[in-house]
């Protein structure tokens, strides 16, 4: 699913936001240095060197981005880890329970290098309940029972709402929440659809805009719903999307998470998996 290199080095975009991408394979996003114009004429060109305090350089065809501690540029994204989609008692997800230890691995690493981890789940309010489409609605339903608000067994409490059981985090992901939410290194933003970046201003939107941030990690359940959602949402607004795919997986057919591989590869961005990117981590702190 590799994309063919380019044969001389190549900018995308505008003045203020650009990319570079070089004949190496090296997709550089820090938005940092332009190509000179007589770039491509060159054969002496020299691709500028990694400052590896400040970068980090992953394996996917290889891409570069910021990484300032004191001015995040870059956030981690696990879009709807909750228990109501994981949970053994509320569904069967293997391949969901599956990215659990990656992720446990991942996050610390990231923090360490102080990317913000971002939880972006369904969390509704009792207004949300009556403005929600209808299409969304029987979405959630049975046969015409259940969908969002609705009792679920036991102690999960009411189906999506917020500070339900059913919509914290699944397990050991909701003390690495806790764990960050007292260090200050992750933040919970709510959802009220599929996407956490639709219509005109969503939570997410507002906190990437306001902190100057360009370039995003994904990971959650499901592939092809949340996540798909919410990477091409972050698409057309012009984030730079990595997508982790060890971290991210489906309860649908073969052919749904292919799909969002390929597209994420061939469209949307970059896939890696959060092997390469904890090495990475690791090497730039060496």
């Amino acid at each position: 699913m590799s994309r063919p290199h380019v044969s001389t080095p190549t900018e995308y975009g505008n003045a203020a936001s650009f990319w570079v991408e070089y004949p190496t394979g090296l997709v550089d996003l820090t938005r940092q240095t332009h190509l000179p114009t007589d770039a491509k004429s060159r054969d002496d060109f020299q691709v500028p060197p990694i400052q590896s305090s400040t970068q980090l350089e992953i394996p996917v065809d290889k891409v570069r981005f910021d990484d300032v501690t004191s001015f995040p540029y870059h956030e981690f994204i696990p879009p709807c880890r909750i228990s109501f989609f994981l949970h053994p008692d509320l569904r069967d997800h293997p391949t969901g329970l599956d990215c659990v230890l990656p992720l446990m691995k991942a996050v610390p690493a990231l923090r360490s290098h102080g990317i913000k981890i971002l939880w972006v789940n369904w969390g509704l309010t009792g207004h949300e309940l009556h403005t929600i489409p209808p299409s969304l609605v029987r979405g959630f339903m049975k046969n015409g029972r259940g969908g969002f608000g609705s009792h679920l067994p036991g102690s999960f409490g009411r189906m999506l709402m917020r500070g339900e059981f059913n919509s914290d985090l699944y397990g050991p992901l909701q003390h690495l929440y806790e764990e960050g939410k007292k260090a200050g290194t992750d933040v919970w933003i709510h959802k009220n659809r599929m996407s956490g970046l639709w219509g005109y201003q969503s939570a997410l939107d507002l906190y990437l805009k306001e902190n100057g941030i360009n370039t995003l990690f994904f990971a959650g359940v499901n592939a092809d719903q949340c996540v798909l959602g919410t990477l091409a949402d972050a698409y057309f607004r012009g984030y730079d999307c990595i997508t982790l795919k060890d971290g991210i997986a489906t309860t649908s057919p073969a052919g749904g998470l292919e799909n969002v591989l390929y597209n994420a590869v061939n469209g949307y961005g970059f896939v890696t998996d959060t092997q390469r990117v904890v090495e990475a981590i690791e090497k730039s702190q060496q």
